[in-house]
């Protein structure tokens, strides 16, 4: 690696912010950069911007992600999702340097049976994933031996995410109700940033043509987000804190503005073969998400996580009945 930094488009998304923390525990130059000063919206300076910093690579991890917001505003998850994408992959080329894009599952419709691999044809149900697979042709377009990324439901301690919702309810709700019929990996943003940051030291070291094209990248193992939900409760119990009830729904039972794929499956074999990298169980990552969110409190046996206070179970008077977007 050169003592050149890499440039991080994005500051506050889940991925963007363990990059970030990554390279720092690695000694990774790095600059991580987002709105004002990044405005993938705004064509006008980036090309001067980037210039400026002269990066080795650059990781857009950047990106509209609000699913059901976009089906109202799909102008602007155009604008972000596949013009600025394209706009950083074409300063990567001028620059000739690695370009690393980070998509989404929700490329698919979900009607295959089985894990999706790198050579399904995408269909997508709403305009976020259509606007991702736009983002997607337009990059590699601008950036022929760009590096595209897919990723499925991501999680981390950062930002609003299915983890982060679920041990919200655990203290205000006493029922949740989660949808049983979607399925798809559990994906931990920080070993999706770990691995982003090794593919980018390769592909800044070796032969781009080698890691260009499209990748799936998940955590190993699938579930439903029913069942994840029942994981995450399950090791919010073993701290000796009462849980809500969890209720399985159909998709049909809780409407949204856009649709899911029931089925999100990625198949990382790929990734694998080309990268020699391949993702941790999903239930083993979960539990380094939730030691680093549930810090201080105390297991069954009595054992600590970490140092923070141990939050106030839920009480006993009416707290309600909550019923959860998948994404979230």
């Amino acid at each position: 690696m050169t003592d050149r930094p890499i440039l991080i488009a994005g500051r506050n998304g889940q991925v963007a912010k363990c990059l970030r923390e990554l390279a720092a525990m690695r000694g990774l130059p790095a600059v991580s950069l987002g709105r004002p000063e990044l405005d993938l919206e705004s064509r006008d300076g980036i090309d001067k911007l980037i210039a400026s910093i002269a990066p080795s690579a650059i990781i857009n991890a950047a990106a509209y992600t609000a699913v059901d917001r976009a089906e109202s505003e799909p102008a602007k998850a155009f604008s972000v999702n596949r013009d600025g994408a394209a706009a950083l992959a074409d300063v990567a080329w001028q620059m000739n340097i690695p370009l690393i894009h980070l998509s989404t599952d929700y490329v698919f419709d979900g009607t295959k049976p089985d894990a999706y691999d790198e050579s399904d044809i995408p269909a997508p149900l709403n305009v976020y994933g259509a606007s991702k697979l736009a983002g997607e042709a337009a990059v590699l377009a601008a950036h022929p031996l760009a590096t595209v990324i897919r990723c499925s439901w991501l999680y981390s301690p950062y930002g609003t995410n299915f983890v982060r919702t679920m041990l919200r309810l655990c203290e205000t709700q006493q029922v949740v109700r989660v949808v049983g019929d979607q399925h798809g990996n559990p994906t931990s943003a920080f070993d999706v940033a770990e691995a982003v940051l090794r593919i980018a030291e390769r592909s800044v070291a070796d032969d781009r043509r080698a890691t260009s094209g499209i990748f799936h990248l998940a955590g190993q193992g699938e579930t439903s987000w029913h069942d994840f939900a029942q994981a995450i409760f399950y090791e919010r119990s073993r701290r000796g804190v009462r849980i809500p009830a969890l209720e399985s729904i159909t998709t049909e039972e809780f409407p949204t503005a856009a649709r899911r794929p029931r089925n999100s499956r990625l198949d990382s074999s790929r990734a694998e073969r080309v990268f020699g990298i391949r993702l941790a169980p999903w239930r083993q990552s979960l539990k380094v998400c939730l030691e680093q969110l549930l810090g201080g409190e105390t297991d069954a046996e009595g054992n600590r996580a970490g140092g923070r206070q141990r939050n106030a179970p839920l009480s006993d008077h009416a707290r309600g009945q909550q019923t959860v977007a998948p994404d979230l």
